[in-house]
Formats: structure tokens, sequence, C-alpha cells
């Protein structure tokens, strides 16, 4: 991994390159979604043979309920264990998290109240490249039970035991063979197999995310959860092979997975450069050792105050301060997880603290935080208007109408006076 001078040079590159947009990933993901969208199953399972080499017909989309349960014969009992504890977690967070119902009375007979309703139906994308994700089902399937939604259904390409056993201890009885732009396509549009739903929730590949992006005009997505980043930033104290852990638990993704080490210090920025050449020769061959190289550095700063404005303005995934943390947070705007202190493994965060892992990529924790239970539901606004309130607003109302140009707004409560 590189050291680099962080100067405004450096910053506005390292912003350029993550704004840049693909253009291969957008055209493939709009040909799959556009052939998805009008040929329906023949083209679900073609580009699943295609893509995945997965032959699919229609009666073998869906994963039999017996598949599912049987599937828990073949996992350790400590992995049930886990998954058990860390959907404990999540779904104590989830219910923090949810919208309350309330009423207030903004003028005498006039009462506003929020009605909370559950989204109708939900689909979970569950990525399935080397592993199947199965803490992705937890963080967005227990949220939609706490939710209330009534169907939940998830996709995965090729799950395997791990999955289907976490899928029959959540109550998931609903997953189909199905990955990639064509499962997002299939989801938001309905093919003779596959219903369509109302929300795509989970992250992916940038084909994936390309799929969302292209279909949210017509099914709502939960956020462009891009290429992973995670931001460690330490001013000048830090255990350089606990940092360097965790740049390389987030680098191991994908080989486009950006993971920065911020610090004042250049002689802590060469210790970490150290542990993460160490680090990576323990660990087995994967995408570390290459996003590390390519989307991956070490940036020394000036002065903490420097340091602090060019995490605000990446806005990064994972933010971890493992020193002076509370100093440091008060200076934070945005990011779409923080984690304070030395033992804030960011793994803990990925798994089983209960905090969503599905967050804000791309800039994106400029504009919102990480998935909650909030995203699964609606706010309805529920407005009772008696004869008085209706009397004490008219003449308010019929003032603002006029002024606008709109007789009929007028109108309508001048006929009820």
């Amino acid at each position: 991994m590189r050291i680099l001078k962080l100067t405004p040079r450096t910053e506005k590159w390292l912003l350029a390159r993550r704004a840049q947009r693909d253009d291969e990933a957008q055209s493939v993901a709009a040909e799959i979604v556009a052939d998805v969208r009008r040929r329906g199953d023949s083209a679900l399972f073609a580009w699943s043979k295609k893509l995945d080499d997965l032959d699919l017909s229609r009666a073998g989309v869906w994963i039999s309920r017996e598949e599912i349960r049987s599937a828990k014969a073949q996992v350790s009992p400590d992995f049930l264990k886990a998954i058990r504890r860390a959907a404990k977690n999540v779904r104590q967070v989830a219910e923090q998290q949810l919208p309350r119902p309330w009423t207030t009375e903004t003028e005498p007979g006039v009462k506003i109240s929020q009605r909370v309703s559950p989204i109708e139906s939900v689909g979970c994308y569950i990525p399935g490249g080397r592993f199947s994700l199965v803490s992705t089902l937890v963080m967005t399937a227990v949220p939609a039970q706490v939710a209330g939604v009534p169907h939940i259904a998830a996709v995965c390409p090729r799950p395997n035991p791990e999955l289907l056993a976490t899928a029959n201890l959540l109550g998931i009885e609903k997953i189909a063979r199905v990955g990639g732009a064509q499962a997002i396509a299939a989801l938001a549009y309905g093919t003779n197999s596959i219903p369509r739903v109302e929300k795509i929730f989970g992250p992916g590949n940038k084909y994936v995310t390309a799929a969302k992006q292209l279909v949210s005009s017509d099914c709502a997505i939960d956020l462009p959860a891009g290429p992973t980043e995670a931001v460690v930033l330490a001013a000048a104290d830090g255990n350089a092979r606990w940092i360097a852990a965790d740049l390389l638990a987030q680098a191991e993704h994908a080989r486009d997975a950006a993971s920065y080490f911020v610090t004042i210090s250049h002689s802590l920025a060469q210790e970490v450069q150290r542990e993460i050449k160490w680090q990576l020769a323990e660990l087995p061959p994967g995408m570390a050792s290459v996003s590390t190289e390519t989307a991956g550095a070490i940036l020394v700063a000036n002065s903490l105050e420097q340091a602090c404005e060019f995490v605000n303005r990446f806005a990064p995934e994972h933010l971890s301060l493992p020193e002076n943390a509370e100093r440091i947070l008060q200076k934070n705007r945005s990011a779409g997880t923080i984690f304070l202190g030395p033992w804030g493994a960011q793994p803990l965060g990925d798994y089983a603290t209960g905090s969503n892992h599905v967050l804000p990529t791309g800039g994106w924790a400029h504009k919102r935080g990480g998935l909650s239970a909030a995203d699964f539901v609606k706010c309805i606004s529920v407005q009772t208007i008696s004869r008085d309130g209706f009397l004490r607003l008219a003449d308010t109302v019929e003032t603002l109408a006029e002024s606008e140009g709109l007789m009929a707004h007028r109108n309508a409560v001048r006929v009820r006076r």
C-alpha cells in the first residue's frame, strides 16, 4: 500500500477516481435489465446460464422448504449459535430504529397523526461469489421482520448450506437461485416464476449496483451499496498491527475496495505499511493483495484538522477512530458507520454488534445513513378535521389558494361554509 502526502491535488484525485462512472457496468446492466423486463423467465434463465452457469427452469428456481429445513444438519452447532447471536443483536437495534405512531393537534379541531405501515413485499439480494454472504441475509431480513413486512423473498445464485440454515433459523422460506443484474430485474418487474416486489435491499457488485439504479424509477431500492470503503484515522498514536488488520478486512471484499489510513505521523504510516505487507503474507491469496495496491493508500496529512476535513469530504462507508475517538468524532459530519476506540474492529460491525452492515458508499453518506428498520416501513400522514377546525383554517386556505391561482382549491373550501 502506497504512502502519499495528503495535498489538495491528492484529495482531488482520490475523490475523482471514486466518482468515475463505470460505463461498462452501466451498459451491461442496462442490456440485462431490458431483456429480463421484455422476455421474463426466458431472459432470466439465459443470463443465469451465461453468467453463473446455472441451468434453471421455472420448477427449479425456488429452493424447496425441505432443502431449507434440512440444511441445519449440514452446518456446525457453533455456526448456528453465532447466527442466533448476530440475529438477536440486529433485531434489538432494529426495534429501536422503527418510527413510532404519534398524534398532535395543530389547531383546535385539527389533528395530525402518523401511521406506520410496513412495505408489502421486499426482495433481499444476497451476494454469492466465493461464498454466500449469510450475514447479509440477517442484515436485510431481520429488519424486514421487525417492521412487519408480510412477504420477504431472498435471491442468491448459489446458496450454500450456511445460507439455507440461516434462512431456516430466521423463518425465511422463499429463496430463489438467481443472482446478478438479472435477479434485480426479475424482482423489480416480475416474471412468471419471480413475483415483483415493492422494494429491493442488499449490496452487490458493480453490475448489481448499476441494475438497482436502473430499476429505481419503477421499484424502490435501499441505497446504492457499491465497492467497500474503509478509512482509519489515527493522528499520531495507534496500534499499527490492529490498524492494518482493519484495513485488510475491508480490502478483501473486492479488487476495487478502497481502504485508506489517514494520519499525521509519517513513522506510524510506515509501521502500518510494514504491517500490511507482513499480514498479507500470512493471509490466503485473495482480493486484499490487489485492492491495497490499486484502490488503497496511506495518507499523511499536515494536521489533524486537514485529516478530518478529508474524511468529511470523502464520507466513507466505514470510519474507525482508534485513538482520541471522542475528540475526533466531534469533527466528523459524514460516514456510513463509525467505530470508536481501539477495540472497535470493523468486522464486529459487519457481523454481530447489531448495527446494520448495508451502508452508503460512493459519497452517499453525505446524504443518508445505513440501512435501518425505518427503510422497511411507510410513514402515512392521517388528518382528522372537525367542523370547528375547518372554520378556523378556511380563510387562511382561501387566501393562499387565490395567491396561487388555484380557484378549484378555494372552491373546495368555500362550498363547505
